[in-house]
């Protein structure tokens, strides 16, 4: 088998498990774990995929993107925990947007229900879970449905979007990185999170420890642009201290 071909096989496996493990590929492709380390190495170098102990996990791109399924069942103790440091976060905030996704639904679910508060969200699964919610005003960011995700897109959402101010925005993203800040794979995701930036006067970031270190395709913010970044302790001391160097709070939970 040549390397090109066994490399496109190795990442057809990362996508459709979630990772792959150096030893299973190496008795499956019948090489040696030497080689499949290369492989991953090199396919780490393209931005395809995360070398992790053991391993490697895939990288969202314009051309691969998780489902909500997915990301319903991943890192799910760090998830909810994530969340609950974020809604811990709201301050005096009566306004506030939620990002797509499923760490950002989960915040939605933890916010406070003592109070009046208004959300604002493209996502129709936080919408769905904040709708029973007495204290809770929600408004529903119409547009184009992205099936992968159940969240709106498009000039619809942004014109909505650019008639707010709000208190604080909750955002998740595909990837994070010092380098290339906070990006996402589809550029019509990556403007409505790029409006939400603009219109709010305070932004969290929310994402487990497997976002550091990754781009994705669309750039839509600065690390500098967030008060906070609520991540799990998967993201060490370390890594942790040189994203607040850059300005925000980095809360390891």
């Amino acid at each position: 088998m040549q390397a090109d071909e066994r490399q496109r096989r190795i990442l057809a496996r990362a996508r459709a498990n979630g990772r792959v493990d150096v030893g299973d590929v190496a008795s499956e492709l019948d090489v040696a774990p030497e080689t499949v380390r290369r492989d991953l190495k090199l396919l780490d170098q393209h931005g395809l995929v995360r070398r992790t102990h053991g391993g490697a996990v895939p990288v969202e791109t314009a051309g691969y993107e998780t489902g909500i399924a997915y990301r319903a069942t991943a890192h799910l103790p760090e998830k909810h925990r994530i969340a609950r440091a974020a809604a811990d976060r709201l301050g005096d905030a009566e306004t506030v947007f939620v990002d797509e996704g499923f760490t950002p639904q989960l915040v939605a679910e933890a916010l406070p229900t003592d109070r009046p508060l208004t959300v604002v969200t493209a996502s129709l699964p936080a919408a769905a879970a904040l709708s029973g919610t007495p204290s809770v005003t929600v408004l529903l960011l119409g547009g184009r449905l992205r099936g992968h995700t159940m969240a709106t897109v498009d000039h619809w959402v942004l014109r909505m979007l650019g008639e707010m101010v709000i208190d604080l925005a909750y955002l998740g993203a595909n990837g994070i990185s010092r380098e290339h800040g906070l990006t996402t794979p589809d550029p019509a995701v990556g403007a409505v999170k790029a409006k939400a930036v603009a219109v709010s006067r305070r932004r969290v970031f929310v994402g487990v420890h497997t976002k550091f270190g990754v781009s994705s395709f669309s750039r839509f913010a600065d690390i500098a642009d967030f008060e906070a970044i609520v991540t799990d302790t998967g993201l060490s001391t370390a890594d942790g201290q040189r994203y607040a160097v850059l300005g925000p709070k980095v809360v390891r939970v």
